[in-house]
């Protein structure tokens, strides 16, 4: 990773894609950005996991809460700031930009493999895929396919993807287990994942399947070819009115789709079914359309700071803030019990545990990292400091 001022950020050679746009970049789309990265913070990081509001976890498995919307959401963000990075510099030789997408990819994937090794280094069962390796994947392929291809050719590998997904989860039998079937730890999916990576580099909560697992990493890519249509729509000179309506429109048709999709193939994170794909990406692209209204049209951006702060250094945040706690929980101290403790756990139980109850102490502790971060990533960003891999 490395550092870099905002003049540089905005020459053509830096390159920063999905961590912040270029130059004619959407101040909403950093702003979309810093909301996502914010809401992720927030619900990845409780006091206390055994207890959590429930808008601020996951559907146990069919369904969508809030929690569910942040990484679509992120993964769309990526998609559109695509196209804002590469329009213009893919009209010239491509070897330079391919080069460069696949290294950002390969670094994204490192820092993912890092954090999942960290601190014990043990790689017999070190989880392969995550979060980060998603991003990676994504923006490798949606990279790629963009620099390639045309808004038609990527409008029929879109549909084409969540055609052949439903297919692939619901027709095709799973070896071992008989018919189709959308079970966490039978479906097609888990097989494969078992069947590449090995159950000792799966999410250890469960060991038999992945969240983001191999095969979910298609629906996950078109999720970012949805941003990559809708950043090719916002480009398009035509008035900016007619630009917000019809993205309008088209995110509550494709939200609709998604609801309708949804009584025969379920919306599901962790299969990332295609009725998931398409519901939550209605929904980004509706508050995409809100937000460019209101930041980039009509000019009201003074209550944006907090979120653009987190935008133009999203990757960097995530990254550490899920690498920060358990550095913390390296040190011992005594607990209240006397008995040894990390120093995380340590200040929670000390400054929140003994003034709220168990559920609104979590929620307190999530905040405070959240706060914590907006006043690192404000000072940041005064000093012009972006971190880009």
């Amino acid at each position: 990773m490395q550092s870099t001022t905002q003049a540089a950020r905005e020459t053509t050679g830096a390159l920063p894609l999905a961590e912040a746009s270029q130059p004619a970049r959407l101040i909403s789309l950093d702003v979309f950005r810093g909301i996502t990265v914010m809401a992720m913070i927030l619900v990845n990081n409780p006091g206390d996991w055994g207890h959590i509001y429930a808008p601020l976890e996951h559907a146990k498995w069919h369904g969508c809460t809030p929690t569910d919307l942040i990484f679509p959401f992120f993964l769309f963000i990526v998609g559109v700031s695509i196209v804002y990075a590469l329009d213009s510099a893919r009209r010239g030789p491509h070897g330079p930009l391919v080069r460069r997408i696949l290294k950002r990819s390969a670094i994204l994937f490192g820092l993912g493999l890092f954090s999942a090794l960290f601190p014990k280094f043990d790689f017999a069962t070190v989880r392969i895929l995550g979060v980060l390796a998603r991003i990676a994947l994504v923006f490798l392929a949606c990279g790629l396919i963009f620099l390639k291809t045309g808004w038609r050719t990527q409008l029929g590998l879109l549909l084409g993807i969540l055609v052949g997904y439903n297919v692939l989860l619901q027709v095709v039998p799973v070896p071992g287990f008989g018919p189709a079937n959308l079970e966490p730890a039978t479906n097609l999916g888990a097989w494969l994942d078992r069947l590449v990576l090995g159950e000792a580099h799966l999410w250890k909560f469960s060991k038999t399947w992945d969240p983001e697992g191999l095969l979910g990493t298609l629906p996950a890519i078109g999720t970012g070819l949805a941003g990559l249509l809708v950043g090719q729509w916002l480009r398009r000179p035509v008035p900016a009115a007619d630009k917000v309506a019809w993205l309008f429109v088209a995110g509550g048709g494709v939200l609709l789709l998604g609801l309708i999709w949804n009584g025969w193939f379920p919306i599901n994170k962790s299969l990332w079914t295609s009725s998931y794909v398409l519901y939550t990406g209605g929904i980004a692209m509706a508050g995409l359309a809100a937000l460019y209204w209101l930041c980039d049209v009509q000019g009201y951006r003074g209550w944006t700071k907090p979120f653009l702060v987190y935008g133009v250094n999203a990757i960097t945040v995530f990254f550490l803030s899920g690498l920060i706690p358990r550095m913390l929980n390296l040190i011992k101290v005594a607990g209240a019990d006397g008995k040894e403790v990390g120093l995380r756990v340590w200040l929670y139980d000390t400054f929140f545990v003994p003034y709220f109850s168990p559920v609104n102490a979590s929620l307190a502790g999530a905040l405070t990292v959240v706060l914590i971060w907006l006043g690192i990533l404000w000072w940041m960003y005064r000093q012009r400091i972006i971190i880009k891999v």
